[in-house]
């Protein structure tokens, strides 16, 4: 089996390690990953923000680098779902790009809904330690329909102890463009969830999506909380990093 790996733009600019964890998880279940080096944005920012011909241009441009892939994973939640859910909405009224838009939907799959879903697998062979608590992000619990197959995920993760987190499932208040134009509003919404947190008593917080990441982190890093957060890739890399630390040593 063969992946290729969509990066995102935040991954790409902001949290590399998050690629990094993803590609040594899929490596380490045999599946073997490429990184198409000429992709770049798939358009969400701008869809977003009602710049359709701008977003048909990205997804034109994204569909002539992936659709030749066997499957392509993203670990994020709203870029996975722009491919799958948005992409054959920008092309509805051209039925040649509808036709490629819905072949790549029907094979792109978001980091960990991959893991479960397609190779079938829940326990990767984690380990860490800590109280884990996991935020659900609005685009892939709403749109993908992603949601109990990160939780089985991190089930299976030795030696953490999974805490409640209360409303796990509504919006930190960062919605991609929304945090900048609504920033009031997006602080307010923080808010609630920095609460929700401190409530849970997290040593770590994991989230599939990086601006979900950036938000909470800022928040909790401001008001001077101990809480981490981490993508969960890198929570289900962390055995096996230290694994292959070990082996070169």
């Amino acid at each position: 089996m063969k992946v290729s790996l969509f990066i995102t733009c935040l991954v790409d600019q902001f949290f590399p390690e998050v690629g990094v964890s993803a590609a040594l998880v899929l490596r380490q279940l045999g599946v073997e990953v490429e990184f198409l080096k000429d992709q770049t944005c798939c358009g969400q920012p701008a869809y977003n923000s009602g710049f359709q011909t701008d977003a048909r241009s990205l997804a034109k441009r994204f569909l002539s680098i992936f659709e030749d892939s066997e499957f392509v994973v993203a670990p994020s939640g709203s870029c996975a779902s722009m491919v799958r859910v948005f992409y054959p909405e920008l092309f509805k009224d051209d039925p040649a790009n509808l036709k490629r838009a819905e072949a790549l939907a029907a094979k792109t799959y978001e980091f960990g809904e991959f893991l479960v879903k397609v190779l079938g697998v829940e326990d990767v062979g984690a380990s860490s330690n800590g109280k884990v608590a996991l935020h659900q992000s609005c685009h892939l619990v709403r749109e993908l329909g992603v949601k109990d197959e990160t939780t089985r995920l991190l089930k299976s993760v030795r030696g953490i102890e999974l805490v409640d987190l209360e409303r796990a499932d509504v919006c930190c208040g960062f919605g991609g463009l929304f945090a900048m134009k609504y920033p009031q509003i997006s602080g307010g919404i923080l808010q609630e969830k920095l609460d929700c947190i401190a409530r849970s008593g997290a040593d770590v917080v994991v989230a599939c999506d990086a601006g979900c990441l950036m938000q909470m982190a800022g928040g909790l890093s401001r008001q001077g909380m101990e809480t981490r957060t981490m993508h969960l890739a890198e929570l289900l890399a962390k055995r096996i990093s230290a694994n292959n630390a070990n082996h070169r040593e």
